[in-house]
């Protein structure tokens, strides 16, 4: 079992920059992936990036890696979403979740509650 919890969603204008933590909590957490998603009012949910936390692997998706970085906190068994030159189309409200590693990217079972991101242009 694994608990998680997004901070750090707020307000910003384009162009600025947030980061997003997720805190883990649980057992055997080295197993686990944690991985970031967002959802846009209306629009279908997105795989953002993803964070193994006993392993050093990360993968960021095309569409935002020119933009968004992963890390962790390994002691803290916190992972970070690092957002810049944030655009209204990055609105949404993101979601950290965690799965064992291994598999695909519909394993995620454990779920944050969300952290809303509003970037007004």
């Amino acid at each position: 079992q694994v608990q998680l919890a997004e901070s750090g969603g707020g307000l910003v204008q384009a162009g600025d920059s947030l980061r997003l933590s997720c805190l883990a909590s649980g057992s055997t957490l080295s197993t686990f992936v944690v991985g970031w998603f967002r959802q846009a009012p209306g629009k279908e949910r997105e795989f953002v990036g993803a964070m193994h936390l006993g392993a050093p692997a990360s993968y960021v998706a095309d569409s935002v890696k020119d933009r968004f970085t992963i890390s962790k906190n390994r002691v803290m068994n916190t992972v970070y979403l690092q957002m810049s030159s944030l655009k209204s189309e990055d609105t949404a409200v993101y979601y950290c979740a965690a799965k064992l590693a291994g598999g695909s990217r519909n394993d995620y079972r454990f779920w944050g509650r969300g952290t809303q991101v509003t970037v007004s242009s």
